[in-house]
C-alpha cells in the first residue's frame, strides 16, 4: 500500500464475520440492559414474586443470569481487541504511526461514553472501553504466548483480589458509593427499597425524579464496576481479540476451524454448568467482602468466559459450514452502525419503561419486557439494514471517524463487496 496519511477502515475491507458478531453481542447486550431499565433489578424477592407474570418472571431471569449476563457484553470486548489489531496492522503497513489515530480513537469513544453515563444512561460501557483500551499499546510487541498469558490472568484475577478483599475487608469502590450516598443525602433520594423500585417509573414530578436520579449515576456506576472487578476483566477480553485478529482468525476461518470447534465444546461442557451455578448462587445476594461471596466470583469467571467464546466459536463454525451464506448476515448491518445502535436502545428504553416516557417499568418481569426488546431489536435490524443501503456510515459511526481522521468523509452509499 502506497497510502501515506491515516484513513478509516474501507468498506470494501469490512468483514461480514465481524459485523454479525457485533450484531449478535447487540441483542445480548440490550436483553442484559433491560434489567435495569425496566428496573427489575430493584425489585426484591418478594415485591417480584407478586407480579401476577411470577413463576415464569423467575424462570426466564434465571436464563438471562445463567446464558446471557455478562457472555456479550465480553464478546464486544473481545471484537474490541480485534479492532485495535485492525488498526494496528493496517497503519502500519501504510507506513503511518498507528498510535495516535488509536489514542484519538479512543479518547472521543471516552467523550462518547461520557456523555451517554451523564446525560442519557447511569449503565454505560463506552467510557470503560476508551479508558481501558488506553492499556492495549502496552502488549503491542509483546510475544503471542504472553499475550494469551496475560488475558488468561487478567480474567482470573478478581479470584485473588476478592480472596484480598475478604481477608483485608476493602471495597474498591467505596469513595465513589459514599460520593454517590452523599448526593442522594443532599437531594432527599428515598431509602426504602419499595420506593427506589418506583422511584424513576414514576409521572409525578418525572424530570425531577430524573434528575435526581441521573446526578450520582456516575458514582453508582464506577463503584459497581470497580467492586465487580470490570477492569482486569475487560482488559483480558481486549487481548483475546488482539490475539485473535493479530491472528487474522476472521479472514481465515476454515484455518482455524479446529479451534472453533474445541472452544465450543469445552466452553459449553464448562460454561453451562458454571453459569446455571452462578445464577442459582446469585438468588442468596450473599457477595463479597462476605467469605460466601468468594463462591459468585469463582463461578462467574469460569462461566463468562468459555460461554462467550463458545457462542463466538458457534457462529463460527456455521460461517464455515455455509460458506458465508448463512442468516447470521443479516445482523451485519445491526453490527455496521454498532455504536448508534448502541446508543438508540438506551434512548428507545427510557423512553419506554422511565416515567419521563411512557412509564411502562417498575413492575414488569422478563416474560413481558424480553418480547418487547426482541421487537426492539427487530426494529433495529429493519432500519439499519435501509440506512447501510443508502449510507456509508450509521450517524454516531460518521461523526466518530470524521473526528478521528479529521476528514469529511462521503456518506452517501456506495456498492460493496465484504470480506468474508
Amino acid at each position: 500500500m502506497n497510502q501515506t496519511t491515516a484513513s478509516p477502515l474501507q468498506l470494501t475491507e469490512r468483514s461480514a464475520i465481524l459485523d454479525s458478531l457485533r450484531g449478535f453481542a447487540l441483542l445480548g447486550v440490550l436483553l442484559d440492559n433491560l434489567f435495569g431499565f425496566t428496573g427489575w433489578g430493584f425489585l426484591t424477592l418478594q415485591q417480584k414474586e407478586a407480579l401476577p407474570t411470577w413463576p415464569v418472571d423467575g424462570i426466564l431471569g434465571f436464563a438471562e443470569l445463567s446464558f446471557v449476563h455478562g457472555k456479550f457484553y465480553s464478546i464486544f470486548s473481545l471484537l474490541f481487541g480485534i479492532g485495535f489489531s485492525v488498526i494496528l496492522l493496517r497503519n502500519e503497513q501504510c507506513g503511518i504511526n498507528p498510535l495516535k489515530i488509536f489514542y484519538r480513537r479512543l479518547l472521543l469513544l471516552a467523550i462518547i461514553g461520557a456523555g451517554h453515563l451523564l446525560f442519557i444512561w447511569e449503565g454505560d460501557i463506552l467510557l470503560l472501553y476508551g479508558i481501558v483500551g488506553m492499556l492495549l499499546p502496552i502488549f503491542r510487541n509483546c510475544r503471542d504466548r504472553t499475550i494469551l498469558i496475560w488475558a488468561i490472568a487478567l480474567i482470573l484475577s478478581p479470584i485473588l483480589i476478592d480472596v484480598l478483599r475478604v481477608i483485608f475487608q476493602f471495597s474498591p469502590g467505596s469513595v465513589f458509593y459514599e460520593q454517590a450516598v452523599l448526593i442522594d443525602v443532599k437531594n432527599n433520594f428515598p431509602k426504602d427499597s419499595n420506593s427506589i423500585s418506583q422511584y424513576i417509573y414514576s409521572s409525578t414530578d418525572s424530570w425531577v425524579r430524573w434528575r435526581k436520579w441521573m446526578e450520582p449515576g456516575f458514582f453508582y456506576r464506577y463503584a459497581d464496576l470497580l467492586n465487580s472487578n470490570r477492569i482486569p476483566k475487560v482488559l483480558g477480553m481486549f487481548l483475546f481479540g488482539f490475539y485473535a485478529g493479530r491472528k487474522l482468525m476472521y479472514i481465515n476461518l476454515k484455518d482455524h476451524a479446529t479451534l472453533f470447534k474445541k472452544l465450543r465444546e469445552w466452553g459449553l461442557i464448562i460454561g453451562i454448568p458454571t453459569g446455571i451455578a452462578t445464577a442459582f448462587f446469585d438468588i442468596d445476594e450473599k457477595s463479597v467482602p462476605k467469605v460466601e461471596g468468594l463462591i459468585d466470583t469463582v463461578l462467574y469467571a469460569l462461566s463468562v468466559v468459555p460461554l462467550c467464546l463458545a457462542y463466538v466459536s458457534a457462529i463460527c463454525l456455521q460461517w464455515i459450514k455455509k460458506e458465508g451464506n448463512t442468516k447470521w448476515k443479516l445482523l451485519a448491518p445491526v453490527g455496521r452502525m454498532a455504536l448508534t445502535n448502541y446508543l438508540m436502545q438506551s434512548i428507545i428504553g427510557i423512553i419506554l419503561y422511565y416515567g419521563i416516557g411512557f412509564g411502562l417499568g417498575g413492575d414488569i418481569g422478563p416474560s413481558i419486557y424480553f418480547p418487547i426488546g426482541i421487537c426492539v431489536y427487530i426494529l433495529q435490524i429493519v432500519y439499519s439494514t435501509w440506512w447501510m443501503k443508502h449510507f456509508n456510515y450509521g450517524p454516531f459511526e460518521w461523526i466518530w471517524r470524521m473526528l478521528t481522521y479529521g476528514k469529511l468523509l462521503t456518506i452517501k452509499n456506495q456498492k460493496i463487496k465484504q470480506l468474508p
